[in-house]
């Protein structure tokens, strides 16, 4: 799949399999929530407003209100990739949260997810 196919997915249709695959391993959607206002700065509502708006992974990401400072410790492989090693800066953002997703699927703590 070439990235701008990514970069134009509607955030909102991707986010419920994101939720989706964190209850199957008994997480919960606050807890993907979570990691996606730990990542982007979002708020409740900021959230609320991009899935309301169907806004692609491009506005997402262009939108949010800061990405956080301890991203580059988000290190690891996602769909044969080493995320740190990703040079296109938006690919990257949206893989780190494939990461942080998958993450929390494999139970690791939220401690531990988020850097902390």
């Amino acid at each position: 799949m070439s990235n701008q196919r990514v970069f134009d997915m509607i955030f909102a249709k991707v986010y419920p399999m994101y939720v989706q695959k964190a209850e199957k391993k008994g997480r919960t959607k606050a807890e993907v929530d979570q990691c996606i206002y730990w990542l982007t700065g979002y708020d409740k509502k900021g959230l609320e407003k991009q899935l309301s708006s169907e806004a692609s992974f491009e506005m997402f990401f262009a939108q949010a209100p800061k990405i956080n400072p301890n991203v580059s410790l988000i290190k690891g492989v996602v769909c044969g990739v080493r995320v740190e090693e990703i040079d296109n800066p938006l690919m990257q953002k949206i893989r780190y949260l494939d990461k942080l997703i998958d993450e929390l699927a494999r139970g690791k703590s939220m401690e531990k997810i988020l850097r902390c």
